[in-house]
């Protein structure tokens, strides 16, 4: 009975925004892929395609010895964050709206980089209004 007034209250709610938001922690990657800015820049930019973002800009950081890539897209942003000193990186796809697929698009990143493991976690970010 509890669970009736729950499923009328979000069968009553109506999204006005979608948002989707998939992150995690990648064990294991090569290292060399890990320190190279270049590299790092063209897995973002084929992982925007891969989840169909459009790019509005990406920016590439050296932080000896590692890399920060941060696209800006129409939808949101693309972030990887590398430690090639421990093989790790972390990485961020945030996204607005139901066409674009960050799962697919951060599971990109993954392979591209050879992670042996990762941690992956997703979040709505979806704001919903009752229906009148």
């Amino acid at each position: 009975m509890g669970d009736s007034g729950m499923s009328v209250y979000v069968e009553s709610l109506k999204k006005k925004v979608v948002g989707k938001h998939v992150y995690g922690e990648l064990y294991g990657c090569d290292p060399d892929l890990l320190s190279d800015p270049v590299y790092l820049r063209r897995v973002v930019e084929e992982s925007a395609r891969v989840g169909n973002f459009t790019i509005l800009d990406v920016k590439t950081w050296k932080i000896d010895p590692g890399v920060t890539v941060f696209a800006v897209v129409l939808e949101s942003h693309i972030s990887i964050h590398t430690w090639p000193e421990y093989s790790f990186a972390t990485v961020d796809v945030y996204t607005c709206g139901e066409k674009t697929d960050p799962l697919a698009a951060f599971k990109y990143i993954a392979k591209a980089l050879r992670a042996a493991r990762y941690t992956l976690r997703t979040s709505s970010r979806d704001y919903e209004e009752e229906n009148e």
